[in-house]
């Protein structure tokens, strides 16, 4: 058993592959993001996929050219076809000793939801309730550093989402959502915007207040960062329907 280097463009999805696992795409192309190619594609002779279907998309989504695989050319034509089946099969037995499973959690600090844990880490330490009246939020003191708008924010992971939905094949309409949710990873330093605001002319410190990236009440922050965000959204299942 050989391990070969194939480009990605020249393996075949199998036409008539009975599983399905579209939600996986997104989780184990952040595990190669991670962790690299650990788990090679498993081919017949004609570079038919025969285990892999899930990494194979993964490796579009993240641009990669070429990929690890194995080459089951020792196999029957049957003998593939009960093993793309059992492969996907035995996956569904599979059963998490919760007790174990906290404890190897414990032990580590990459967040774990980008992998497909959210459900499991929910059962394992429940969320606690986000609807409550405490408010804690920092302060900051202006020290009268110069500071710029590029200073303010970090949009690096941003900017790879939008360049990986912008680039794929999907709906218009959805591409529209994705990418205004990729503003979600846009990363602020509100210390320097705390600067940048103590120095800035009223018109632009009134609209940096409603959009809450200065907190100057918290209950018009709630308003303007929830209410309206909510809004927004709305629109978007508005606008679809139509």
């Amino acid at each position: 058993m050989e391990l070969e280097k194939t480009r990605v463009d020249d393996l075949i999805p199998y036409h008539n592959n009975p599983r399905h696992n579209e939600g996986a795409i997104e989780y184990v192309a952040e595990s190669i993001r991670e962790f690299g190619f650990k788990v090679p594609i498993v081919v017949d002779k004609d570079n038919v996929i025969v285990a892999g279907h899930t990494r194979l998309e993964a490796s579009k989504l993240l641009g990669i050219e070429t990929v690890p695989v194995i080459r089951a050319d020792d196999l029957t034509e049957e003998q593939v076809k009960a093993y793309r089946l059992a492969d996907n099969k035995v996956s569904e037995f599979a059963e998490w000793d919760e007790e174990k499973l906290e404890i190897e959690m414990n032990g580590i600090n990459l967040k774990m939801e980008q992998f497909g844990f959210s459900e499991l880490m929910n059962e394992i330490d429940p969320p606690e309730n986000p609807y409550t009246d405490r408010i804690e939020a920092p302060f900051y003191e202006p020290t009268g550093e110069e500071v710029f708008l590029s200073d303010l924010y970090d949009s690096e992971k941003r900017d790879v989402l939008v360049n990986e939905v912008t680039r794929s094949d999907i709906p218009e309409d959805v591409k529209e959502f994705l990418i205004r949710a990729a503003e979600r990873h846009t990363v602020f330093n509100y210390k320097k915007i705390a600067e940048y605001y103590s120095n800035a002319d009223e018109e632009v410190q009134d609209l940096m207040e409603k959009s809450a990236l200065v907190i100057i009440d918290f209950d018009d922050a709630i308003k303007n960062g929830y209410v309206k965000l909510s809004e927004g959204l709305q629109g978007l299942v508005v606008e679809d329907e139509i």
